[in-house]
């Protein structure tokens, strides 16, 4: 399987852009795995705000992370955040977000983020939102 074919950044309804940091190197002279992490969760929360979320009766958690790592990235680039919401449960939705090289377009990182639509008043699970169920029909 070739990801780098598999996926394309006009896929992505909703993208984010970033550059790497001198901070994010490992000890191998690239950006380390975790930082990737902290990568998408700068792009999903900046995607949440569309849904005018709080931390009350209409929030999100996050129930699961799964990252595939296709390419290594060196320092400075620049990325782009391809996101889109690939599944969407009763109560729960699925973000998927690849990181693509903003210089060739290549895919660097693969992201699925399963997040929960919570009631933090009533401390249970939800609905999902009637703004996330809007742009995941954006998607298919």
């Amino acid at each position: 399987m070739k990801p780098n074919k598999q996926f394309r950044l006009e896929d992505f309804p909703f993208k984010h852009h970033i550059n790497t940091r001198w901070r994010d190197l490992d000890a191998f002279n690239h950006i380390n795995n975790a930082t990737f992490l902290s990568y998408i969760e700068d792009a999903r929360t900046l995607f949440f705000k569309r849904w005018e979320t709080n931390f009350k009766e209409k929030s999100l958690i996050v129930a699961s992370v799964k990252i595939d790592y296709i390419s290594q990235v060196k320092h400075p680039s620049s990325l782009i955040i391809g996101q889109k919401i690939s599944r969407l449960g009763t109560k729960s939705f699925d973000v998927s977000s690849v990181i693509f090289s903003e210089k060739t377009e290549e895919v660097v990182c693969i992201s699925t983020v399963t997040s929960v639509c919570f009631n933090f008043i009533l401390n249970q699970s939800v609905p999902v939102f009637d703004d996330i169920k809007k742009d995941f029909k954006l998607t298919i």
